[in-house]
């Protein structure tokens, strides 16, 4: 149990990776802080649900729900910077995404990942691993330490085995 908290003369803000330290709303309007995600391997993905590549929601999930109970997360960070294909509202999202997809995994409000208009946490992946998204469904895969990340181009399917043996060993490490 004890665990589950800091350790002691240390608050949990201040055992946040410095790359999840970002509050985002999801797509109901709820602020979100990403800290609670210290200590999961996290899969951050830009989604878009007019795009060749929206198929994809579908392995996002099974992998999700494939791993969740091991300490591994996906966020979704819908965006409409490539080719206008997430053109609806945050509600419009939510609806497509759960009658769609059955997506359970956290979804957060549509943002901007590229450009100067980027939020930070996607400034901030681009910055560390020099591949900022280039299309719809670009990830960065985060080991628990929120140390070493991993960028997939959009091409790379979520069941693909170069995620998935990567998904595997950062969910191995201590």
């Amino acid at each position: 149990i004890a665990m589950c908290f800091a350790p002691p003369g240390r608050s949990a803000e201040l055992a946040c990776p410095p790359i999840l330290d970002h509050k985002f709303a999801n797509l109901l309007d709820e602020p979100i802080s990403l800290c609670q995600f210290g200590g999961k391997v996290v899969l951050m993905v830009n989604t878009a649900s007019e795009c060749g590549y929206t198929p994809q929601y579908d392995g996002l999930e099974k992998l999700y729900r494939r791993y969740r109970d091991k300490g591994f997360v996906v966020l979704g960070f819908p965006a409409n910077d490539f080719g206008g294909q997430e053109p609806g509202s945050n509600q419009q999202i939510a609806q497509f995404c759960q009658v769609n997809y059955g997506i359970t995994f956290p979804v957060f409000a549509k943002t901007s990942v590229v450009g100067s208009n980027a939020n930070p946490l996607y400034r901030q992946l681009a910055s560390r691993t020099g591949q900022p998204p280039k299309w719809n469904f670009h990830k960065y895969l985060i080991d628990k330490s929120g140390r070493q990340i991993t960028a997939f181009e959009s091409a790379v399917e979520p069941e693909d085995r170069r995620l998935t043996a990567q998904i595997e060993k950062l969910l191995a490490a201590p």
